[in-house]
């Protein structure tokens, strides 16, 4: 499996009475699809997985790996934790629970903060319990792990893992270094919405971009000029998109993503689950005020 190009992390959308509207989960899926998004991502962070229950996750999940197998495009679960054995248990049924899935976006241990050498051994251990080929999520701000290009380089390298969705806050040193000498097959997915365009620019493969939901063929676009090599019509989209981002994580995601699905009518209603909070009006505006001069 080699991933690229844009793939949307996918918000929960929840009906008025509280419950996960899978019918919109089911429309808002297709809808990225025919816009050109290159494939998805259920239980990211950015559709709330630990405000779901168990049943609700499996629903989720169930609703996504279907409308990716009739079109034929990958699907990544969410999927793992701080703890390798029982990261290692769930990632080793999961082919069975999820038929069709082509991978595992498994986040760096948070928290426990276990040095390079206690990641890349986690990591190890996954692979090869791994009934799916993994995705590594590279999110220090939030696991409060660095990772150096060499720590970097020897995760790419293990069996089974097959990318990584790189979200440092910006392109760092580490990212040049791994861009520079990762394996083939490997790819290299911009996490951080706002800074895809100088990735891509490096030779990321695409993103896994929660603000994909929003102008997605724009960002399709953007991935497709920096392949082809048209740095002119990237540079200019990729500022605009740039700002767009930006507006979209004003409030903690996906709270002005759902607000702005929902001012649209692609959701039932804005609500996210504690302890998230609903995004504000002025957030909400101000993107579908950036959303609407995009074309202009």
């Amino acid at each position: 499996m080699e991933l690229k190009g844009i793939l949307v992390p996918l918000v929960t959308p929840f009906a008025a009475d509280g419950s996960v509207a899978l019918d919109a989960l089911e429309k808002l899926a297709g809808s990225l699809l025919d816009e050109g998004a290159a494939g998805l991502v259920a239980l990211g962070t950015t559709g709330e997985p630990a405000a779901l229950t168990a049943d609700e996750r499996q629903a989720v999940v169930g609703v996504c790996a279907a409308v990716c197998a009739a079109r034929g495009v990958p699907l990544l679960v969410g999927a793992g934790g701080p703890g390798t054995a029982a990261a290692a248990e769930e990632l080793a049924g999961l082919a069975g629970r999820v038929p069709g899935v082509a991978g595992a976006l498994v986040t760096v241990p948070s928290f426990v903060r276990p040095g390079e050498a206690g990641t890349v051994a986690h990591f190890r251990a996954l692979a090869e319990a791994s009934s799916v080929p993994l995705v590594f999520y590279h999110i220090p701000y939030r696991t409060g792990q660095e990772l150096s290009g060499a720590a970097l380089l020897e995760l790419a390298a293990l069996p089974g893992v097959v990318g990584v969705k790189y979200a440092t806050g910006g392109v760092d040193q580490a990212a040049v270094e791994l861009l520079a000498a990762a394996p083939a097959g490997f790819s290299v997915l911009g996490g951080d919405d706002a800074v895809l365009a100088p990735l891509l620019a490096l030779g990321a493969a695409g993103g896994i971009l929660a603000s994909a939901h929003l102008a997605t063929a724009r960002w399709v676009e953007l991935a497709e000029a920096w392949r082809a090599g048209d740095a002119a019509r990237a540079r200019a989209l990729g500022h605009r998109l740039a700002g767009l981002a930006v507006a979209a994580f004003a409030a903690p995601n996906p709270a002005v993503v759902k607000g702005v699905l929902h001012a649209q009518g692609r959701i039932p209603t804005p609500d996210v689950r504690l302890p998230l909070l609903p995004a504000g009006p002025a957030e909400v505006e101000r993107v579908l005020e950036l959303l609407s001069g995009l074309d202009h």
